[in-house]
């Protein structure tokens, strides 16, 4: 099953690249609109980076924020469409994906910040965590912004496991659902550890109504 679903993540993000691109760009994810996508471009910024890989870019968005402070990021994803659409808008980036940087994290140099946002939907992260090590300069950052593990937790509750995103919110514009894989609090934290980072930062961006948490923001640096 893991199998599978590996090649359905591939194959939703090269067929929902459009729909993905129109949607950011568009601003019509109320969660993106009202915290967390400041909050990721905060924690970024507060850290002073002279240079910043967001790995699993998407579309850019967060790279020409960021370069537009005068920071040197690079974007790099897997789907070529997306890395496309980056590339017309302005910015520096790759078509890589986890597999190629796995092999060899050296090609892209050293970064003072990695970035992670909604981009690590794999059951087996351990070798892309190892690989992002060895990118992080002296008191490197790693950020990882998910979903808020409680919000998200579904009918399945509460407990590790593949879901499914079928995009319904947005009336058939998605043709290809996405699984992604749903982890708790506790199994976060405990894949940093085994992965050897401590967490220096656990952030829950809020509606600013509610009060109701939106994502799950985790600044780690390596322990070695």
């Amino acid at each position: 099953m893991t199998g599978d679903n590996r090649k359905q993540l591939d194959l939703s993000w090269h067929a929902n690249a459009p729909a993905w691109t129109r949607v950011v760009r568009e601003n019509r994810i109320e969660s993106r609109r009202l915290a967390t996508d400041r909050a990721i471009a905060e924690a970024v910024l507060a850290n002073c980076p002279a240079r910043v890989l967001d790995l699993g870019c998407g579309e850019g968005w967060l790279c020409r924020a960021l370069a537009a402070q005068g920071v040197d990021v690079l974007g790099i994803d897997a789907s070529e469409p997306l890395v496309e659409a980056a590339q017309v808008a302005g910015g520096v980036f790759r078509c890589l994906d986890y597999a190629q940087l796995q092999a060899d994290p050296g090609q892209l140099g050293r970064f003072d910040v990695v970035v992670c946002n909604f981009s690590l939907f794999e059951e087996r992260l351990e070798p892309l965590l190892a690989a992002v090590r060895e990118l992080l300069g002296v008191d490197g950052v790693l950020l990882i912004q998910t979903v808020h593990p409680w919000q998200a937790r579904g009918r399945e509750g509460y407990r590790d496991g593949w879901r499914h995103e079928d995009f319904a919110a947005f009336e058939g514009e998605f043709p290809e659902p996405m699984p992604w894989y749903f982890r708790t609090l506790a199994s976060w934290c405990e894949l940093l550890r085994r992965c050897g980072y401590r967490i220096e930062a656990l952030r829950e961006p809020a509606h600013p109504d509610t009060g109701e948490p939106l994502s799950l923001l985790l600044e780690a640096k390596p322990t070695g």
